[in-house]
């Protein structure tokens, strides 16, 4: 909430006294199966043995969105940072990174079927309609709360994500 809020004294002083205590937020983590292997991302995932091209493949896919009109939501970015950062940051979400991994690997026209562990970010809810849109193809994506099947840039739920 203080994040949200802009109140980065107190968003350190929360971080700091969770810290102290043990206590810590659970990662980020999607995954998706692709020729019978399950593939696992995280927030920031720098493992993955095609980690480099999958983000290369998002820098196109974000050209592409972006002339349709995405414009990355920096608000669901909890850090106090540069505005540049913070775009990085977005395309940096496990989710991101397993749907264009999904959408490079799997056969063209197969629909992309991701799991994440949380709640899918607005910003990464967003993405995904425009991303449907480009590349023509299904994406579901099941999170902590519900699924949800992005196509033609637009989401099952209605967007009551």
């Amino acid at each position: 909430m203080y994040a949200v809020a802009g109140r980065w004294d107190d968003v350190a002083e929360v971080r700091k006294l969770m810290r102290d205590r043990g206590v810590k937020k659970e990662p980020g983590c999607s995954w998706i199966e692709v020729e019978s292997m399950v593939h696992v991302f995280l927030v920031d995932d720098a493992v993955h043995p095609e980690v480099n091209a999958v983000h290369k493949y998002l820098d196109e896919l974000s050209r592409e969105m972006r002339k349709l009109g995405y414009v990355p939501d920096t608000k669901f970015v909890l850090r106090d940072m540069e505005f540049d950062q913070k775009e990085y940051v977005l395309s940096t979400h496990s989710e991101k990174l397993a749907v264009a991994f999904g959408l490079m690997r799997l056969p063209r026209g197969a629909t992309v079927r991701v799991f994440k562990n949380l709640r899918i970010c607005g910003d990464c809810h967003n993405a995904f309609k425009y991303m449907s849109k480009v590349v023509s193809r299904e994406i579901v994506v099941r999170d902590g709360k519900r699924f949800h099947h992005f196509r033609d840039g637009k989401c099952s739920c209605g967007d009551y994500w």
